[in-house]
């Protein structure tokens, strides 16, 4: 009959408990993994599934002692790369909805909103829009497994003993908020400056005829138009999307002690 003493099984408990935790707060936000869409059984049996691939390739795990306190901090530190690895893909996807909004304000369709089912927030249509069509594109790309590939990375560029976030790492993470907006005004600066110019003519014309109504003809010969700008640069999401993506995941390598570059 087999016998296991307590530091056994706390060597067996910890050997699988700390990759789980790491999984698991990357599964919590981490684009298609995280949608709201996705049930949360599921979500944590994907983890549970990692954890016992990765559990076996970890060496010079710490202790794990229950009533401990360094335990708890431990879990957090986990928990934190888990989220912050996440968060750093996720804004990938965030850029192409900040823009798709901002198309939608300039062409007067901020009104028209849904509610994302990934998000559970209520986005305008041109945003779901871009939404659906990413998610399509990363896919497509194999970019979920890349994404996967870099985080799986993480548990040897940040080991388990070792593992803190430094507070270079964070800053840069909060630095891309400036990615963030800067990327989705790219993406829009097309269709705003055509639908501006269209604005500015019909400045011009009710200068010159003030019986003009701008508001009858301006608002939807100006949705028409910011329309037919996104169907134009439409073509052109591809090449945008395999940049954006190649910086979102040089983002979440960036959140490591050394990384290289990745592409889907």
């Amino acid at each position: 009959m087999l016998e296991f003493s307590s530091e056994q099984a706390m060597y067996w408990l910890a050997l699988f408990m700390w990759p789980f935790v790491r999984i698991s707060g990357f599964m919590l936000v981490a684009p298609i993994f995280g949608a709201q869409t996705v049930p949360v059984r599921i979500r944590m049996s994907m983890a549970f599934m990692f954890a016992l691939m990765v559990a076996p390739l970890l060496e010079g795990l710490p202790a794990m002692d229950l009533l401990s306190l360094a335990t708890y901090l431990m879990i957090g530190k986990q928990m934190l790369i888990g989220l912050a690895m996440g968060f750093a893909m996720q804004l990938t996807f965030q850029v192409f909805i900040l823009g798709g909004q901002m198309i939608a304000m300039q062409m007067g369709l901020g009104f028209a909103s849904m509610m994302d089912p990934a998000n559970g927030i209520s986005v305008t249509v041109l945003s779901q829009f871009f939404l659906v069509t990413t998610m399509l594109l990363f896919v497509s790309m194999n970019g979920h497994t890349v994404m996967l590939q870099v985080f799986l990375e993480s548990f040897i560029q940040i080991p388990i003993e070792h593992a803190a976030i430094s507070s270079s790492q964070l800053w840069t993470l909060i630095l891309s908020g400036s990615w963030l907006f800067s990327s989705a005004l790219l993406i829009a600066l097309p269709a705003v400056t055509a639908v501006l110019i269209v604005n500015f003519s019909f400045g011009v014309m009710t200068k010159a005829a003030p019986q003009l109504n701008v508001f009858a003809l301006g608002f939807p010969i100006a949705m028409m138009f910011g329309l037919l700008i996104v169907w134009i640069t439409l073509g052109d999401i591809v090449p945008q999307f395999q940049r954006i993506t190649i910086e979102g995941l040089e983002l979440m390598r960036a959140l490591s002690p050394t990384h290289s570059g990745a592409t889907p």
